[in-house]
């Protein structure tokens, strides 16, 4: 007799919100039940799950968008988990068990997850709403703030806790001019006494910034434009005061949060409505609906709305279990700590740090080191800590704290941390042998020492990245870091690696950046598909990651042979043209070192009429910009104005700038303009891992700013100097001497050699700083310098290379310009 199994039918989870809390939630349940739930989420912002924490170092351009994504969109894929980016929910059917989306799509449920997390608190103020006043909550704020540095130069941020200070310390970074407006008396407040705060005001004024502390904003006031262009402000609690008023062309408002609850409300679930707000959950981070679950910034628990991220983990861990079906965990409260380093200061507190008539203060001071220490007792216990400048015993205190430890068998060397219990004295600064296995490391993520350790043991791990990805430990603030890599020295000794030496070039392969490039090199490989299949891609089509990379790797490994695929470029490159925000185009003309003519300017002129062109503008390389350029117009533009492709768009040879030198200027020693047309066009066409700026400048006045690029020539009495790897961006690095020539031809053959070193070495996205930090000056100088014919070989390759590239404005069908994308969508009917 035969019997049919059916194979159960999967729950259904629906999750509200792609934040942190949420796919945490998704991710512990998978740990533990893969195969209960088919998931499917909803996310209001267009972007896979990304760390909020970490926006500020995007802000201040520490950091990339992709550096801080969590889960790529190849997770959901691999997890069989339904990702609806960008659709917010608009309606819950409690009833019928199905939520509906902003664009229609419905989806039903036998368990629903809210983590729908929270709203900026924005002040009802008058101009709020105008153009150039932004919240400061998700990476959209993010961008439009990097948006505007680069067009203002004066900014006003509202709020002087965290967020306010993270915000005004990456738009300073930026290049802008600050000034804080904090309404309290004291900077972050609700994490600092006023001694540990004046510390990092001062911190924070000695950068640049400014503050008015206890001062009211009163109206946010338009300019002529329409935008903003001052704020108006006074004494906190004085009405009656004459507003004073302070330019503003960017403000900033980050005064904190408000839980998220509208669908919620909407839905009729029980909502607090008391300080805090949120959604009402029980210790299991239920509703008061049993189908549905609740987690994050949008949650109440206990009458406490959190904001940090430890508890909202704390919060996604219970969840899960219960999920699961399998719930035993009960999520209690937290005692809220906050470790975190504010714009390069670290800062530590927890628990009751404010202290009371009837508890003791401990306290350390020392201003010129720029470290407060205060320790809160509170009858036989630990009640709470405040910590700046100097927070290495932070996991040390909160765990004291937690377990109301009785200290004062430890009171007398309470103030100077773990190691120095007993009689052993002071046990150095690596305070990973120190620590008990059962030791929280990483307070965000609930992480012990123990659990590291035994993941680096079983797994064999070796990096730091290694590390978060197994145990999550670092992962998230990243204030926990320094211990986290002492502890991954402890266990592994001398395999320890700094940085991922042998990081993947992407999720669809094991190969590094170096391995394909030399595979493509030994196995002559000529298209991507090539590659993929000799190196067994995990993927047929490649990656956003992968396919610019391996483009670049064949194109700048056999010039002339490889395929270049136009599909695999970004649409920068594609469209031989830079896309504005607005979905127009920029478009730079080259001009051989800078110089241009009276035909030239006549022409250009003649196409800004023609087409209409909004925005003219003189750029930093000394070239002429064309903004706002419409997509079907570009090859007419390319046409008409009748001069070579600045390349302003692409990973290539962007600009030669030069000075007037020696022929105009009474400094010159060296004839520069010249020297710099030469450079350019013996280069031009040069495609590269990354954007190559040039300088040529006459004397070592250095007008033309050649110590910050890529290549920077500069003349001297008896030739030129060669510097390489400058980078004049949001790091302005300065760049190394290489060599002294004495010819035009010597500093052609010499800078050629180098870039070509750099073409083939480089990995694709890597700027020429980080590829000579990455190899070491030493090892250029051996290539370049002692190695004569290895020298003349670069040189001879990429000359090689530039002859075999076309020009894609004037021979668009050579270079396999695809015609069709300047065809209008939308035909105009007549």
């Amino acid at each position: 007799m035969a019997f049919d199994f059916v194979q159960p039918r999967r729950l259904r989870l629906v999750v509200v919100g792609n934040g942190m809390a949420g796919m945490r939630t998704v991710e512990e349940l998978l740990k533990i039940a893969p195969d209960l739930y088919q998931v499917t989420v909803f996310g209001a912002e267009p972007q896979p799950n990304y760390n909020r924490i970490l926006l500020s170092p995007v802000l201040a351009g520490e950091q990339t968008f992709d550096g801080i994504v969590l889960n790529g969109y190849d997770w959901y894929r691999d997890n069989n988990v339904l990702l609806h980016a960008g659709v917010r929910v608009e309606r819950i059917d409690r009833k019928r068990r199905l939520v509906i989306g902003s664009d229609g799509t419905e989806a039903e449920y036998d368990r629903l997850l809210l983590a729908t997390g929270s709203n900026p608190a924005l002040p009802p103020l008058p101009g709020i709403k105008l153009p150039g006043v932004l919240a400061y909550r998700d990476i959209a704020d993010t961008q439009a703030m990097i948006d505007a540095a680069a067009h203002v130069k004066k900014a006003v941020v509202i709020g002087g806790g965290l967020l306010g200070l993270e915000a005004a310390n990456g738009l300073a970074a930026r290049g802008m001019d600050v000034t804080v407006i904090h309404l309290m008396p004291w900077l972050m407040e609700r994490q600092l006494d006023r001694t540990a705060a004046g510390l990092l005001q001062k911190s924070l004024e000695a950068r640049g910034l400014k503050f008015l502390l206890e001062t009211s904003t009163v109206e946010f006031v338009a300019g002529e434009s329409g935008r903003v262009a001052a704020v108006r402000f006074r004494p906190a609690g004085d009405k009656d005061a004459v507003p004073q008023s302070i330019d503003a062309q960017l403000v900033v408002v980050a005064i904190g949060i408000r839980p998220n609850v509208e669908l919620a409300e909407r839905a009729g679930l029980y909502v607090s409505k008391e300080r805090g707000g949120g959604v009402v959950v029980n210790d299991t981070l239920q509703t008061f609906d049993p189908r549905i679950y609740a987690v994050g910034e949008c949650v109440n628990h206990r009458g406490t709305a959190y904001g940090l991220v430890a508890p909202l983990f704390e919060m996604a861990r219970v969840c899960a279990t219960h999920l699961a079906e399998s719930g035993i965990g009960r999520f209690q409260g937290a005692v809220t700590s906050t470790k975190l380093k504010v714009t390069g200061v670290d800062v530590f507190s927890i628990g009751d740090f404010q202290g009371g008539p009837d508890a003791d203060e401990i306290l350390l001071s020392d201003p010129t080191r720029g470290v407060y220490k205060k320790l809160v007792i509170d009858g036989d216990r630990l009640a709470g800590a405040c910590l700046i400048g100097d927070t290495e015993h932070a996991s040390w205190y909160t765990k004291l704290v937690k377990d109301r430890s009785a200290v004062a068998p430890i009171r007398d060397t309470l103030m100077f941390g773990e190691n120095n219990l007993g009689d052993s004295g002071h046990a150095g600064s690596n305070r990973a042998a120190q620590l008990a296995d059962d030791a929280e490391v990483c307070g965000c993520n609930g992480v012990c020492k123990g659990a590291i350790v035994k993941s680096i043991r079983a797994k064999g791990l070796f990096t730091l990245d290694d590390v978060r990805k197994h145990t999550k430990a670092s992962s998230s603030c990243g204030s926990c870091t320094g211990l986290v890599e002492q502890i991954l020295m402890t266990t592994v000794g001398n395999n320890y690696s700094p940085t991922p030496k042998t990081k993947p070039l992407c999720a669809c392969t094991d190969r590094t950046h170096a391995e394909v490039r030399q595979a493509i090199r030994d196995l002559k490989l000529l298209s991507a598909h090539q590659v993929r299949t000799a190196l067994e891609w995990r993927t047929e089509q490649g990656c956003q990651t992968c396919r610019p990379a391996l483009n670049y790797y064949l194109i700048s490994t056999w010039p002339g042979e490889a395929q270049d695929d136009p599909l695999s470029r970004f649409v920068n490159e594609r469209s031989h043209a830079n896309i504005q925000k607005d979905g127009t185009f920029s478009v730079v003309p080259r001009m051989w070192g800078g110089v241009t003519n009276s035909a030239e300017l006549r022409r250009i002129a003649d196409v800004v009429d023609k087409y209409r062109i909004p925005t003219v503008k003189v750029t930093g390389g000394q070239r002429i910009d064309l903004l706002g350029v419409k997509k079907e117009d570009l090859p007419a533009v390319w046409r008409d104005l009748d001069m070579p492709s600045g390349h302003a768009y692409g990973k290539a040879l962007r600009t030669v700038k030069t000075c007037v030198g020696s022929e105009w200027c009474r400094f010159g020693t060296q004839d520069s303009t010249t020297m710099g047309i030469e450079l350019e066009r013996a280069l031009w066409k040069m495609w590269a891992p990354h954007k190559v700026k040039l300088a040529v400048s006459g004397c070592p006045r250095n007008c033309a700013e050649s110590g910050i690029k890529d290549v920077g020539v500069i003349g001297v009495d008896s030739g030129w100097e060669i510097h390489v790897a400058g980078n004049g961006g949001i790091k302005t690095e300065v760049a190394q001497f290489l060599v002294k020539v004495k010819t035009h031809a010597e500093v052609i053959e010499y800078a050629s050699a180098f870039l070509q070193l750099y073409r083939e070495e480089g990995f694709y996205l890597e700027r020429t700083v980080h590829f000579v930090a990455r190899v070491g000056m030493d090892y250029v100088k051996k290539r370049v310098l002692d190695d004569h014919d290895g020298r003349r070989a670069l040189a001879q390759r990429l000359a090689a290379a530039v002859a075999s590239e076309v020009d894609p404005w004037h021979e668009p069908e050579k270079a396999a310009v695809d015609g069709r994308q300047f065809i209008p969508l939308v035909a105009e009917v007549g």
